[in-house]
């Protein structure tokens, strides 16, 4: 669908992506009824940019700094008032697409969360944090808000909370298809994260390599009630776990490289 033919002027979708082939189809899809689509590209090897392209959606490749940071290259480029935010494998519902139409209309708030139906190797997880509406990230904000330079959590910068609302609707979020998948991001997040924490002046300890992981799993499983979503729910509170004490290892790797460096 072309632009100009699109049903929402006031929305701007934003979506990024890297190597998604498998999903840029079916997520510009899903915001055909936006003003105005942008696919912030971060160098795909496959052909996630013809597709994107095919699909009427106008793309960017910005050299590729934070995932934040990419979006709010897409975010100044934007025609509309209003900004909505996808990863590519997520997709929004004609419920939401309704809801988002009609509030945008009226509202005095400069955001909105919206909340999040998580899918993992194909089945909806509704426990263990992942579901019952804990999932609710910001995605929905006015044109002049920006993302944080954070290489993970990334945020919205939105002044005070009383001028945040929140969505009935959810996005669907189909995440990790294959443990391939999550693998390949759990490498490259737990890096992230012991980057941006040591910067910060955090630092590893074994304690912490100790408690941190047990206590993840712990949190999921049974008192999130993780256990309700079946081998499912073992599995993703297990692989939390594993995430926790990878990002731990590393911050610790850091400290003890830069301690022995200075001897």
């Amino acid at each position: 669908m072309s632009p100009s033919s699109r049903g929402s002027p006031g929305v701007t979708a934003i979506i990024a992506a890297h190597d998604e082939s498998a999903n840029i189809e079916a997520c510009i899809a899903s915001v055909e009824w936006a003003g105005e689509v942008i696919v912030v590209e971060n160098d795909s090897l496959d052909n996630t940019v013809a597709l994107a392209k095919a699909s009427g959606a106008t793309v960017i490749s910005p050299p590729f700094i934070t995932i934040g940071l990419a979006r709010n290259q897409g975010i100044v480029r934007a025609k509309t008032p209003w900004i909505l935010v996808l990863d590519a494998d997520e997709r929004c519902t004609p419920g939401l697409a309704q809801e988002i139409r009609e509030i945008i209309r009226t509202t005095n708030c400069q955001a909105f969360r919206i909340p999040r139906r998580n899918y993992f190797l194909g089945k909806e997880i509704r426990h263990g944090g992942w579901g019952g509406g804990k999932d609710k990230p910001i995605r929905l904000f006015r044109r002049d808000l920006r993302y944080n330079a954070n290489q993970v959590h990334e945020q919205v910068d939105v002044p005070e909370e009383s001028q945040m609302g929140e969505l009935k609707n959810s996005l669907l979020h189909y995440t990790y298809t294959s443990l391939d998948q999550y693998f390949e991001k759990f490498v490259r997040y737990s890096r992230w994260w012991a980057e941006q924490n040591y910067a910060r002046g955090r630092r590893g300890s074994p304690g912490a390599i100790f408690v941190k992981p047990p206590a993840k799993f712990v949190s999921m499983y049974l008192m999130k009630g993780g256990f309700r979503d079946g081998t499912r729910g073992l599995v993703l509170a297990s692989l939390a776990a594993a995430s926790v004490m990878a990002k731990y290892v590393r911050l610790w790797e850091r400290s003890v490289m830069k301690a022995e460096s200075q001897q």
